[in-house]
């Protein structure tokens, strides 16, 4: 089954263009991809800097080099604008970066951008689970963490500072992306904990992501809906999913599967057959209202073989890629033979 051109499309994140990952991805019957990284930026998956602005030489190298594959860069992360996120000086030149590196993207051909809008994003409470088969789960405890102080580079920020300043980007940037045709969307808040050194996070709930998509009234403006966060918030993945699709507000999908103990405070990442999340449901829910961008498979758990030969460039072991995708192949085919 190949990708249709108006329903959902599989991709994995990469951060390598080498031709011997491409040929691996390939393999896996992917032909659009997600990166944070290449040779526009460096690899930012936690938050390292992208060189910005995007420039068409050095992104344009990243698109051809996928093209000989023929796979599509149809997501690109960008990071690096500290300044802005905090409402410090500087934000307006960082702001002018990623409207360039927006207009770049869109002058390529590349649809989506990715951001996050993290005062902090407290992965110090994920810890490593053994799992089915002695298969490796992420894990997150917010037990753990919830005392640790702010680190000195960040400080404490409340809702209302987050928010001002998330604000003040979307009215600066939503009306580039428009233009450029380009659509932005903000990943929430992973691990959705309701302090992360001592800063509030506006994209911890899910009444957070539809305040986000107020802001500004543009399909331009809208979210990574993530199947798999909604429910460690304690959330709904299909009746979530219909609500933003509704909106057409959904730029990108994460489609993982949690077991929940405390709702935004401690959880399994686990198989995608295991889970509490209705993956068949959500995949459905995707495929009933049209949705056409990518739907990414990922965090799959840590399999002996991977652990064996790590492969560098893929964000996750290949092996786990190949059973998260396989599985979603599998679901994607059993929705649109539904519809």
């Amino acid at each position: 089954m190949t990708d249709t051109a108006d329903g959902p499309k599989l991709a994995i994140s990469i951060s390598d263009f080498s031709d011997s990952t491409l040929r691996r991805v390939r393999q896996l019957g992917i032909t659009n991809i997600h990166s944070s990284g290449g040779a526009g930026s460096s690899d930012s998956n936690f938050g390292r800097e992208d060189q910005l602005p995007w420039t068409e030489e050095s992104l344009g190298a990243d698109v051809n080099a996928l093209a000989a594959h023929g796979i599509k860069l149809a997501i690109k992360m960008i990071t690096g604008f500290p300044n802005a996120i905090y409402g410090r000086p500087g934000r307006d030149e960082e702001i002018d970066r990623v409207i360039e590196s927006v207009r770049v993207a869109g002058r390529l051909e590349i649809p989506v951008v990715e951001y996050n809008w993290y005062a902090h994003r407290i992965i110090e409470g994920y810890y490593n689970v053994e799992g089915r088969g002695g298969a490796g789960y992420r894990a997150f405890d917010y037990e753990r963490v919830k005392d640790l102080p702010p680190l000195p580079d960040e400080g404490a920020h409340t809702l209302d500072e987050m928010w001002d300043n998330i604000t003040y980007f979307l009215n600066a940037v939503i009306p580039a992306a428009e233009e450029a045709g380009v659509r932005m969307a903000l990943h929430p808040n992973d691990p959705p904990a309701p302090i992360s050194r001592g800063s509030e996070q506006i994209m911890g709930s899910i009444d957070g992501w539809k305040k986000l998509v107020g802001l500004f009234d543009s399909t331009a403006n809208g979210i990574t809906f993530d199947c798999g966060v909604t429910r460690e918030m304690g959330g709904d993945p299909v009746e979530t999913a219909r609500y933003f699709g509704g909106l057409d507000r959904i730029n990108h999908v994460h489609w993982r599967n949690v077991i929940t103990e405390i709702p935004g405070e401690k959880y399994t990442e686990v198989f995608l057959d295991e889970g509490e999340v209705d993956m068949l449901a959500v995949m459905k829910e995707l495929v009933r209202q049209g949705y056409p961008r990518l739907v990414y498979p990922e965090h799959p758990p840590a399999l002996d073989h991977d652990r064996e030969h790590p492969l560098d460039g893929i964000g996750a072991g290949y092996t786990g890629f190949a059973y998260t995708v396989g599985y979603a192949r599998a679901m994607l085919q059993a929705a649109l033979a539904e519809k």
